[in-house]
C-alpha cells in the first residue's frame, strides 16, 4: 500500500493510511453500508486483524449493527412499559421505579453505554442512599428485564445486568397478630371498618378485593362471600376495576360462623343500597379512599401495640396460619387465599416459635402413648401352658418361664 493515502482494494474491507500515520479501516456490513472502525491502528497488520474478526462475525451470523444500541435508554424503557400488558398496580410500580430510581441514572444514556460496572456502581450507590433493599432489588429486576429485551430487539449483545442474586427480594419473616391482637385491631378501628379486620384475617381477602364487593356478592344464609372483581386503588387515588389478582382469585369464600352476626350487622348498617351497591362504603357515602382508612388503621395499630410495620395485607398471614394450624392442607390454602401456585401459598405456611412448641408437644404425646401401649402390653401375663409355679425348675422361673 503507498502511503499517499489512498487505499487499495481488498477482498474483504478496505485499509487507507491517514495523514497521521495510522491506519483506517472499513469494511461492508450485510446490508452492504460501508463502516468504519470506531479506531484507528497502528499497523497495517492491526486493522487486517479487526476486518478478519469482522469477517467472521457476519459468516457466523453474530454480527450487530453498531449503531443499533444507539438508543436513548429512557425513550426505549417508556416504550418497553407500554408495550407490557399489565395490570394497573404494576404499572403504577414501574413508572414509579423508572423516574425515582433508574431514570436518574441511565435516562440520558445510549442502551449500549449501560456497562456492568455503571450498573454495579448504580446499585451500590441506590442502596447506600435509600437504605431500601425491597425496593431496589424490584429496580434492579426492571432494568434488567428492559435490557434482556434489548438483547433480543438486538440492540446491545449482552445484558449489562449481572449481578448475582440483585433482583432477589430478602423480605423478613411475615408477622402474625393474635386473635386477641385481631378482635381489639377490629375494636378500634371503628364500627364501619371492623368486618373489613375480620374478613382481611379470617377471609382471608386481599384490600382490593374488599373494595370491590359487592351485595350480590353476599350469601348471608350460606355465611359465604363471592369475590369476583378487584378494584386496586392508583397512586393518583382513582379506582381501577377489573379481575382479581389471577384466575384463581375468583372464587367463594366460606366464613368461620362467629362471623355471622358481625356480616349482618354491618351489611344493615353500612353496606351500600342495592343488589350493586358496596359492602364497605366511606363515611361520606362514596367509595373508601386507602389514605383515609389507612390513618384509622395507624391509629388502631398503636392502640393494639402490634409493630410499626405491621400491614393490613399481614392480617391474611394471621388468617392462613390459624387454618394451617386447624388443619388446612397446602391445596385448602391456595383454594382459600386465592393463590395459583403452591410457591404463593408457601408464603403462609407459617411456623414460629408456638407453631414449634405444638409439634413438639404432639411428638411428645405420640411418644409417650407408643410407650404406654408397650407398658400395658407388656402387662399382660401370657397364658400358662406349662406346669405350676410350685412344679417348675429353678431354670424355668429365672428364665421366666
Amino acid at each position: 500500500m503507498s502511503g499517499n493515502g489512498k487505499g487499495r482494494r481488498r477482498r474483504f474491507g478496505a485499509i487507507r493510511r491517514l495523514p497521521s500515520g495510522r491506519y483506517q479501516a472499513r469494511y461492508p456490513g450485510p446490508d452492504g453500508v460501508m463502516r468504519p472502525a470506531p479506531e484507528t491502528f497502528a499497523t497495517i497488520a492491526d486493522a487486517d486483524d479487526w476486518l478478519a474478526e469482522k469477517q467472521t462475525e457476519i459468516r457466523r451470523g453474530d454480527w450487530r449493527d453498531p449503531e443499533a444500541g444507539s438508543v436513548n435508554f429512557k425513550v426505549y424503557a417508556e416504550k418497553w412499559v407500554e408495550e407490557r400488558e399489565l395490570s394497573v398496580l404494576s404499572e403504577d410500580l414501574y413508572r414509579y421505579l423508572l423516574k425515582d430510581h433508574v431514570l436518574p441514572a441511565f435516562g440520558d444514556s445510549d442502551l449500549d453505554e449501560i456497562t456492568a460496572p455503571l450498573v454495579r456502581e448504580w446499585r451500590a450507590e441506590r442502596l447506600r442512599t435509600t437504605k431500601a433493599k425491597t425496593t431496589i432489588a424490584k429496580a434492579y429486576r426492571l432494568l434488567k428485564s428492559i435490557m434482556e429485551t434489548a438483547v433480543d430487539d438486538d440492540l446491545v449483545k449482552r445484558n449489562p445486568c449481572r449481578i448475582k442474586g440483585a433482583g432477589k427480594e430478602r423480605a423478613a419473616e411475615r408477622r402474625i397478630a393474635t386473635v386477641a391482637q385481631v378482635d381489639v385491631l377490629a375494636d378500634n378501628i371503628g364500627p364501619r371498618w371492623r368486618l373489613m379486620v375480620y374478613l382481611g384475617a379470617y377471609g382471608p381477602l386481599r384490600p382490593e378485593e374488599l373494595a370491590g364487593l359487592r351485595r350480590r356478592d353476599v350469601d348471608m344464609d350460606a355465611l359465604k362471600i363471592k369475590v369476583r372483581v378487584a378494584e386496586p386503588e392508583r397512586t393518583n387515588g382513582r379506582r381501577a376495576p377489573g379481575d382479581t389478582k389471577s384466575e384463581a382469585g375468583t372464587r367463594t369464600v366460606h366464613l368461620p360462623e362467629f362471623l355471622r352476626s358481625e356480616l349482618r350487622l354491618h351489611m344493615e348498617l353500612y353496606a351500600g343500597k342495592g343488589s350493586d351497591g358496596l359492602v364497605f362504603l366511606g363515611e361520606k357515602g362514596a367509595a373508601f379512599r386507602r389514605s383515609t382508612f389507612g390513618r384509622k388503621w395507624r391509629k388502631a395499630r398503636v392502640v393494639v401495640g402490634v409493630p410499626e410495620g405491621f400491614r393490613f395485607y399481614d392480617l391474611r398471614h394471621t388468617g392462613h396460619t390459624l387454618s394451617n394450624r386447624s388443619g388446612a392442607t397446602l391445596k385448602d390454602t391456595m383454594v382459600r387465599a386465592g393463590q395459583s401456585s403452591e410457591k404463593a401459598a408457601l408464603i403462609y405456611q407459617h411456623s414460629d416459635d408456638e407453631r414449634q412448641q405444638e409439634v413438639a408437644a404432639g411428638l411428645d404425646a405420640t411418644v409417650r402413648k407408643a410407650r404406654q401401649e408397650v407398658q400395658e402390653a407388656a402387662a399382660v401375663p401370657e397364658p400358662r401352658t406349662g406346669a405350676p409355679d410350685d412344679q417348675r425348675s429353678g431354670t424355668n422361673l429365672a428364665r421366666g418361664e
